[in-house]
């Protein structure tokens, strides 16, 4: 029977992934279309499910797509499993999911899958309190907080119960920051302190993407070149995805850390980009490859003039054809 199984409604943050888990059974009859030869195709569509209307992203078809991604689950084990890319408010809506493989082409209607964005939320309020025992001493002992590294802090203290408030913004930048907070006692001439502290663990989304070029961007034809990106996070960055930009469409190109080319080539001119992305989001960055194409230096009546291989050539051939057309003119000057 026709049956599709997949997440009836899900929240995505704006600005990262969403992750479709989907799962499609069909007749028996269209099992014989299920088959390699026939390129099974996977098709979404958002608000609707005319194809001709309603269609945001296909499999095979990317100059159809209005969305980034991918279908992940292979669809000749009926796995329809889909990841969307840089999820933004134009991904809210109804989807349905079609199949075309062969003589089989069919839109699940029954169960559809409903995408709401929310907006990211990159740093929260944040309350640190500082508590102690108060003693018999007079003047009343004092809270002070501090942090490493070094950063402004704004406290309150309620000096009667001997706490302190410490408020702030938790971002990136106090991951791993350690708060101390101390308390100090006068006691006849001398002070008596103690202190405690505690380290935060902050979690956010990739930051301070970047991409590097071995051993340069600008490089010659022929030559290896390996391109690296790197990314702040917190959890680690789950994967790194590479694209190239051409003809007005993103091509994907692999997943990992690093994108070597052996031997490269004038086609591979253009622009890249990496996303780096985890559980909370992506960032993007991008490099530009420019290719120089391979040349020789020929030196002719002192001048040094630049050719490529091909220029070069030509001259050769030229210069190789005049020798035989004056070898038959000498030996009849000769006679």
């Amino acid at each position: 029977k026709l049956f599709i199984s997949l997440p009836q409604n899900f929240q995505a943050l704006s600005g990262s992934c969403v992750i479709i888990k989907c799962r499609f059974e069909i007749e028996e009859k269209h099992d014989i279309n299920l088959v390699p030869e026939s390129a099974a195709t996977g098709l979404w569509l958002k608000d609707g499910d005319k194809t001709n209307e309603h269609l945001v992203f296909h499999s095979t078809d990317h100059k159809s797509n209005h969305f980034n991604g991918k279908i992940t689950g292979n669809l000749l084990e009926k796995n329809c499993t889909t990841v969307f890319y840089n999820v933004s408010s134009k991904h809210t809506g109804r989807y349905y999911f079609r199949i075309e493989s062969g003589g089989l082409k069919y839109v699940y209607t029954v169960n559809t899958s409903t995408i709401n964005t929310l907006p990211p939320n990159p740093q929260c309020s944040c309350t640190l309190r500082c508590s102690a025992e108060t003693l018999c001493s007079s003047p009343p002992p004092t809270l002070t907080w501090s942090s490493t590294p070094r950063i402004p802090l704004s406290e309150s203290s309620r000096l009667e119960e001997l706490i302190s408030d410490l408020n702030f913004t938790a971002t990136h930048r106090q991951h791993r920051v350690t708060f101390t907070c101390t308390i100090t006692y006068q006691l006849q001439d001398e002070n008596k302190t103690a202190q405690d502290n505690i380290t935060l663990h902050v979690q956010y989304s990739p930051k301070n993407t970047s991409v590097s070029v071995l051993p340069s961007s600008s490089v010659l034809e022929g030559r290896s070149v390996t391109l690296t990106c790197s990314s702040d996070a917190n959890p680690a960055v789950l994967n790194y995805t590479w694209s190239r930009e051409g003809e007005g469409q993103m091509e994907q190109l692999q997943t990992g850390h690093t994108l070597t080319f052996d031997r490269i080539d004038l086609k591979h001119r253009g622009w890249y980009h990496c996303t780096a992305q985890n559980q909370h989001g992506t960032q993007n960055s991008s490099v530009m490859l420019d290719i120089q194409c391979e040349y020789l230096l020929l030196y002719i009546s002192a001048h040094d003039i630049c050719f490529t291989k091909c220029i070069y050539i030509y001259i050769y051939i030229y210069i190789q054809w005049h020798a035989k057309v004056w070898e038959p003119l000498a030996e009849s000057v000769k006679l």
